[in-house]
């Protein structure tokens, strides 16, 4: 349970730095490389990945392993870059809501890939889950249009991205102790993807990039590691992990939004916050 908590405080954590990176006009691209080399340096010094007996060869031939950290590599800085052109072409309201009922395909991987058995009291939580997440995201959308192609395909890769990444997620924590190799691997793909992308736009390096990247990195860091250790404290239910901590991150973000950076919160986002942490009470309770 500890695990899911450092999780969701840590996801939390990362939302609200961004959003303050976004106020002082930061280069967040620039933050998400630091924070890879930061992710790295990390899982290296305390996780101490074993890399004995660990051939190119094998990697990229034979290794189920192999597969997971490559597109894990590639997805983790591509979602955050995809997030914020959905935040540019179809605005903050819907990207938010796309990121969120991603939570549609954990779920059902949960059932359909990991062999979850269904119960009861899974199916109140998944349901009121949804409705509280339906509570939270609506909100009005202001004069923003997203009635335009770019605007229908980034919100649509922002779905699926982080969809998938919860799902491989899961598949990393299922490795056990070879789960420091698998994270290492991943962010040292994701930090080359980064910065080849940083370097094809000719970007302008900045000081504040590099410390406010070292923030993100360890915060990041500590939420992808406590997330992956409670997958594996509630290896027979994934259910629990993805749902606990989708509305535990979106009901926490909420009140910091509102107590922190005083941001508007309707009755109906009030309702959701209840919603959302009866959800969280049934899969623990019932």
């Amino acid at each position: 349970m500890h695990n899911l908590i450092i999780a969701i405080l840590c996801s939390v954590a990362v939302s609200a730095l961004l959003k303050v990176a976004r106020k002082k006009n930061l280069i967040v691209e620039q933050m998400i490389a630091f924070n890879y080399i930061t992710a790295i340096l990390l899982s290296y010094f305390l996780l101490k990945p074993d890399f004995k007996g660990l051939q190119f060869s094998d990697v990229i031939i034979q290794s189920e392993q192999s597969i997971v950290f490559i597109i894990l590599g590639i997805l983790l800085p591509a979602v955050f870059i995809i997030m914020a052109k959905a935040v540019e072409f179809a605005g903050i309201v819907r990207s938010d809501a796309a990121q969120r009922l991603s939570l549609f395909l954990p779920i059902a991987a949960s059932f359909l890939i990991f062999g979850e058995q269904f119960s009861q009291s899974r199916l109140v939580s998944i349901v009121l889950a949804f409705f509280s997440l339906f509570f939270l995201l609506l909100k009005p959308s202001g004069n923003i249009s997203t009635n335009t192609v770019k605007g229908a395909v980034t919100l649509i890769l922002v779905w699926l991205g982080y969809g998938i990444i919860d799902i491989l997620f899961k598949q990393v924590a299922k490795t056990g102790s070879n789960f420091p190799t698998v994270l290492f691997i991943s962010f040292f793909f994701s930090a080359c993807f980064t910065f080849i992308y940083l370097l094809i736009k000719k970007t302008t390096w900045t000081v504040s990039g590099l410390l406010y990247g070292i923030m993100l990195g360890f915060l990041n860091f500590m939420n992808i590691l406590f997330y992956i250790k409670a997958h594996q404290s509630f290896n027979q239910n994934p259910t629990i992990v993805f749902t606990a901590m989708n509305i535990g991150v979106i009901c926490l973000g909420t009140v910091i939004g509102a107590t922190v950076f005083k941001e508007r919160i309707s009755k109906t986002n009030g309702v959701g916050v209840a919603l959302g942490i009866c959800s969280i009470l049934c899969l623990f309770l019932l």
